[in-house]
């Protein structure tokens, strides 16, 4: 079947996701990690998780499969952009990366009026190789064992994101300094991004059913309040003391030397205060990390890695 709408915003967001799965014609397969959400409660709570200013004139979903969410997200886009109060709404767009052919062809299918009507794009690929479209926002359920790879893809784009993760995986982006969570995820996250979780979701929620339970996370982009002069570093930084965090801070600087790539490790040893260098990596705050990079940069002659 395929989309009879003339673009409205009241012919999207109501397609029943079991249906949708079944004129697919093809099951999730979890081979392949793939987990459809089919609760519509949860579904229609999703995109409504986007910040109440964020700007949803371009929006981008990563994993279409049957359509659910990205029927939910074409209401959002057909409804239109409140981005310029002063121009007044306008149609939005909706990209969607989908790396399965026989889901690609179907979006396209079950969608045709919205891409005729210009509010749709299905891009065939993967969302770690594929140029990413111009997006303003993102809302995904990812795939979850990429789900890392592409959070810290979308991430440095400074837009908002509300993502579908696995919970153990949302628990350690969200984490503080001191709790068990903690570690080289939470201060990555956390450089670019409010993190919070905003509703746990229920293995059942899902067809076929995850192991796991999982979570939606809100990323809302701000500038850390700290600053770092070579982020490319900073976060190597964080990584290496992280395979260390039964260490002191001390003894992880020393160890990780060939991971953060500086060259004079025990330099920055000297040169950091010694209350400091008695903590463990999983004790530090991200302010604290960065203080402790900048003085990495100065005196341990970091080389590129």
């Amino acid at each position: 079947m395929t989309d009879s709408s003339t673009g409205a915003g009241a012919a999207y967001g109501d397609r029943d996701p079991d249906a949708l799965a079944r004129r697919a014609g093809e099951r999730a397969n979890p081979d392949r990690d793939q987990h459809f959400l089919v609760d519509d409660r949860v579904l229609d709570r999703i995109p409504a998780y986007l910040p109440d200013d964020a700007d949803a004139s371009r929006l981008l979903e990563i994993g279409g499969g049957a359509g659910a969410l990205t029927d939910r997200l074409l209401a959002v886009a057909a409804t239109g952009s409140t981005a310029d109060p002063d121009a007044g709404p306008a149609p939005g767009r909706l990209s969607v990366i989908e790396r399965d052919g026989t889901f690609a062809d179907f979006l396209r299918e079950e969608f045709a009026t919205a891409i005729d009507d210009g509010l749709l794009d299905v891009v065939e690929g993967d969302a770690l190789d594929v140029d990413l479209p111009s997006f303003t926002a993102c809302v995904a359920n990812l795939p979850y064992g990429v789900s890392s790879e592409i959070a810290f893809r979308l991430l440095p784009e400074g837009k908002p994101l509300v993502l579908m993760f696995q919970a153990e995986f949302a628990d350690r982006m969200v984490a503080s300094a001191g709790e068990s969570e903690y570690g080289r995820l939470s201060v990555s996250a956390q450089h670019y991004a409010a993190v919070e979780i905003v509703e746990r979701v229920p293995k059942e929620a899902f067809d076929p059913q995850p192991a796991v339970e999982s979570a939606v996370v809100r990323c809302t982009p701000r500038d850390p309040e700290y600053e770092v002069g070579d982020e490319a570093f900073f976060l190597r930084f964080v990584k290496a003391l992280f395979t260390q965090r039964r260490k002191t801070v001390r003894n992880a600087i020393r160890n990780t030397g060939h991971i953060s790539g500086l060259d004079e490790p025990e330099a920055v040893v000297d040169a950091a205060d010694e209350e400091l260098l008695r903590r463990r990596p999983g004790d530090l705050d991200p302010a604290a990390f960065a203080a402790l990079a900048e003085l990495a940069r100065e005196h341990g002659s970091p080389t590129e890695v």
